[in-house]
């Protein structure tokens, strides 16, 4: 039992010592990763204005296409209005 736990505490200890030794492809590796993260988020800031624009266009388009809807409705309540008016 007390050579497990001096080998569980060897290993452990051989780890930390080895995972301290090598700092700086450590900073390196935070330092990729934070211009990474920088990157996404500026693509995410772009895709966010983007949508923005794009939901714009679509509310603009709904609209217009609401009017269009109603004036068409106006002109054939009216070209029904003149064929009732004619009798053969």
């Amino acid at each position: 039992m007390n050579k497990k736990v001096l080998m569980i505490a060897g290993v452990a200890m051989t780890a930390l010592l080895g995972g301290c030794a090598n700092t700086t492809a450590l900073e390196e590796s935070v330092a990729n990763l934070g211009n990474k993260v920088d990157q996404l988020s500026a693509e995410v800031g772009s895709l966010k204005s983007q949508q923005s624009m794009l939901s714009s266009d679509v509310k603009g388009a709904k609209a217009a296409s609401m009017d269009a809807k109603a004036e068409a409705k106006r002109a054939n309540d009216r070209l029904d209005n003149m064929a009732s008016s004619y009798k053969k």
